[in-house]
C-alpha cells in the first residue's frame, strides 16, 4: 500500500504549494556564476603564477581568464538578450554566435601576436583552468534551469 503524497488532498494540491514554471532567463544567472567560479580559481592560480614567474606569470594568466571569460560571456550575453524577443531561436543564435567568436578571436590573435612579456606556460594554464571550470559551472548552472516543453493548459 503506497503513502499518499502529504501534499495532495483530495487529488488536488494543498493551498500555498504551487507549481513552479520555467526559469525566465537563465542566460545572466549563467554567467554571474560562471564569472564567480572562474575569478575564484584565476585568483589562486595568479597568485601562484606571480610567485613562481613575477608579474609577467599572473598577468600572462589573468590575460588566458579574460580572453576566456569575454568569449564564453558574449555567448550568454546574446543568449539572455535573445531569449527575450525569440525564445525558441536564442538557442540557434547562441551557436552561430560561437562559430563567429572562433574566427574572430582567432583572427584577432593572429594578427596581434604575441606580446613581448606573456609566460606561454601560464597564459596557456590559465586559460585552459578557466575553460574547464566555466564549463563546469555552466552545465551545473543549467541542468538546474527549468524549461516548459509544452503550453499550460487554459481553464
Amino acid at each position: 500500500m503506497s503513502t499518499p503524497d502529504p501534499g495532495v488532498e483530495n487529488g488536488t494540491r494543498a493551498a500555498g504549494v504551487a507549481a513552479s514554471g520555467p526559469t525566465a532567463s537563465p542566460w545572466l544567472g549563467i554567467l554571474t556564476r560562471c564569472t564567480l567560479a572562474a575569478t575564484v580559481v584565476i585568483g589562486v592560480l595568479a597568485v601562484a603564477a606571480g610567485i613562481l614567474e613575477g608579474p609577467a606569470g599572473a598577468l600572462s594568466a589573468l590575460f588566458g581568464f579574460a580572453l576566456v571569460v569575454l568569449f564564453f560571456g558574449i555567448s550568454l550575453l546574446i543568449g539572455h538578450f535573445a531569449s527575450k524577443t525569440n525564445p525558441s531561436g536564442a538557442l540557434g543564435l547562441f551557436a552561430v554566435t560561437y562559430a563567429i567568436k572562433v574566427v574572430g578571436f582567432a583572427a584577432v590573435l593572429f594578427f596581434l601576436g604575441t606580446p613581448d612579456w606573456l609566460a606561454g606556460t601560464w597564459f596557456f594554464t590559465g586559460a585552459v583552468v578557466t575553460v574547464v571550470v566555466w564549463q563546469a559551472v555552466e552545465v551545473f548552472v543549467f541542468s538546474r534551469t527549468r524549461h516548459q516543453l509544452y503550453e499550460d493548459e487554459v481553464p
